[in-house]
């Protein structure tokens, strides 16, 4: 993605849209992690938003990875203490802060001692760590829900990328579908190339399902083989967003076919003219 988000006028893409709150939910952001593809998405693509008018907040999970003094993160007290529940274990909820130079861009962070590392690893907890990748998808979603819930903030856009973010749509389409910060929020789940490293813990139905869902909010997870695949994940995250991006090449075809079929908007690859599609895309909504 570097380089692609091209410049446009603040007029043309004003025209389309009023002034909005968009909460980007990122699975990685640079330059808190090393630069990729999806990273550099996580931090480009908000920033250039913020820039034309629009007013942004940006999470991301505590990676072990970022060093919290060189980045300038604080924790953020009021925000931080709740306890989530995953599995009948309490896992306390850490919030952390910092300014994302020079757009003064703020990025939350969600932090938790159980699912990442307070000392500093040599790559991140998702890849070191796989088998506990379904709770702290978990753990990352309803940490952003109840912050957004405790900010008071009201996003009209929710723009979700990475598969750590894939739970987003249905979390925020059942379980938060009454609450005022989530109500009124279009969900747009973006289809990445960066799958999985392994399926889902054998018992992540179970665990979803003591936490409050039905077998049938959750049935597309629900695969034949019995595990959570790549396929499976992105096929939830399509079933409970209103729209789709296509925000990388080289995408399975059968989530492309899978977002097709759903009939949702669907923005395919924007290329080098991805802020001026997204913005576009964010107003047809």
């Amino acid at each position: 993605m570097q380089g692609a988000l091209t410049r446009v006028s603040c007029t043309s893409i004003n025209s389309r849209m009023s002034k909005q709150k968009i909460l980007f939910i990122s699975q990685k952001i640079t330059p808190y992690l090393p630069k990729d593809n999806l990273a550099t998405l996580g931090q480009k693509l908000p920033q250039a938003i913020q820039e034309h008018g629009y007013e942004v907040r940006t999470f991301m999970p505590k990676y072990g990875i970022i060093n919290e003094r060189r980045n300038q993160l604080h924790e953020v007290i009021r925000l931080s203490g709740m306890n989530i529940v995953i599995d009948d274990t309490d896992h306390p909820l850490i919030i952390k802060v910092a300014t994302l130079q020079p757009s003064r861009m703020q990025v939350y962070f969600i932090d938790n001692d159980d699912y990442f590392d307070q000392h500093g690893i040599d790559g991140l907890e998702t890849d070191l760590s796989p088998d506990d990748n379904d709770e702290r998808s978990i753990f990352f979603i309803r940490g952003v829900m109840e912050t957004v819930k405790k900010l008071r903030w009201e996003p009209a856009i929710i723009n979700c990328l990475g598969w750590i973010t894939a739970l987003a749509p249905l979390y925020i389409k059942t379980r938060f579908t009454d609450d005022p910060a989530f109500r009124s929020a279009k969900v747009i789940y973006s289809l990445y190339d960066n799958p999985l490293p392994c399926d889902f813990n054998s018992r992540f139905i179970e665990k979803l399902i003591m936490d409050g869902f039905t077998p049938d909010q959750i049935k597309s997870l629900m695969t034949p083989e019995g595990v959570v695949d790549n396929l499976a994940i992105n096929k939830i995250a399509i079933d409970y967003a209103d729209a789709i991006v296509e925000s990388s090449e080289n995408i399975d075809p059968r989530i492309i076919d899978y977002a097709e079929q759903s009939g949702k908007p669907f923005l395919r690859f924007p290329g080098d003219d991805a802020l001026h599609e997204y913005a576009t895309f964010y107003s047809s909504l």
